[in-house]
């Protein structure tokens, strides 16, 4: 099966939304749908904040990524995110999160992004493996976030 990929557009933030509620019930993740639908609505609206591809097998939706832009000194410049991938359980080890990070890659390449980023859970080792395949590495530092309050 040869995955589909195509921006999401506002109808499907609905469908987004029962997707993000699986990646983080798995991630262990607290979920708070009212959020989580702005964040998505606005990501959605406004390009230059990434992008979001919903991802198809052809018959029916299956997944979704995104992509989220910054810009780093480090970095030296454009900088982007993996900020979330999910694929449907039953529809894993089968190329599809490769086909995603290919795509992701290619947009970078696009939009200027000179460095990709993305997190994984410590106990996910099999979406460690896939990121180490496509070039990422672990550079021994730990990810800090402090929320900001309104």
């Amino acid at each position: 099966m040869e995955p589909t990929f195509r921006l999401a557009e506002h109808s499907d933030v609905d469908r987004l939304i029962v997707y993000m509620r699986q990646l983080y019930v798995h991630d262990g993740t607290p979920f708070d749908e009212t959020t989580a639908r702005r964040a998505l609505e606005g990501i959605v609206r406004d390009r230059s904040l990434g992008r979001v591809w919903m991802i198809g097998d052809g018959r029916d939706t299956v997944g979704y990524v995104v992509l989220t832009l910054g810009y780093s000194l480090e970095y030296r410049g454009r900088d982007a995110f993996v900020d979330e991938l999910f694929i449907q359980p039953s529809q894993r080890r089968q190329g599809i999160g490769t086909r995603g990070l290919r795509l992701v890659e290619q947009a970078c390449r696009d939009l200027g992004v000179r460095a990709l980023h993305l997190e994984a859970e410590r106990v996910n080792v099999a979406a460690q493996a896939l990121y180490r395949r496509h070039g990422f590495v672990d550079h021994d530092r730990c990810l800090m976030t402090k929320w900001i309050e309104d």
